[in-house]
C-alpha cells in the first residue's frame, strides 16, 4: 500500500505487527519492512488473508516462508487461520522497501 494509507482493525494491525518478525532468509530484513505485505485482511470470523508478493518471480515461498507467515498471523489473538493470497501486481521494486531496509541492506536514499 505504498500510494494509499489503509486503515487496519486492531487485530489486522496486530498481524502485520507479528509479521515484522518474519524475516526474508536471503535478505535477513523482515517482510513488512521489505515492503512485501501489500494488503492483511481479517473477516469478523477470524480468518485471515495475506496478500503479499515475492521479490523476484523465481523466489520460492516454500514451505519455510508459508509456515512462518502463518505461524505469525494465527499467534495473534483473534485470527483462527491464514490464507496467503500470492500476487505479483503491482510488481516490487525497491521504492516499495521502508528506510529502514533500504538503511540496513546499504541502500541510500
Amino acid at each position: 500500500m505504498a500510494d494509499e494509507e489503509k486503515k487496519y482493525t486492531p487485530v489486522e494491525d496486530d498481524v502485520m505487527g507479528a509479521l515484522e518478525k518474519v524475516i526474508d532468509p536471503e535478505l535477513g530484513i523482515d517482510l513488512v519492512n521489505l515492503g512485501l505485505i501489500y494488503d492483511v485482511q481479517v473477516d469478523d470470523a477470524g480468518h485471515c488473508t495475506i496478500t503479499m508478493t515475492l521479490t523476484t518471480m523465481g523466489c520460492p515461498l516454500g514451505d519455510f516462508l508459508n509456515d512462518a507467515i502463518t505461524e505469525a498471523a494465527t499467534s495473534v489473538e483473534g485470527v483462527k487461520d491464514c490464507k496467503i493470497n500470492l500476487v505479483w501486481e503491482p510488481v516490487w521494486g525497491i521504492d516499495r522497501m521502508s528506510r529502514f531496509a533500504k538503511i540496513a541492506l546499504g541502500l541510500h536514499e
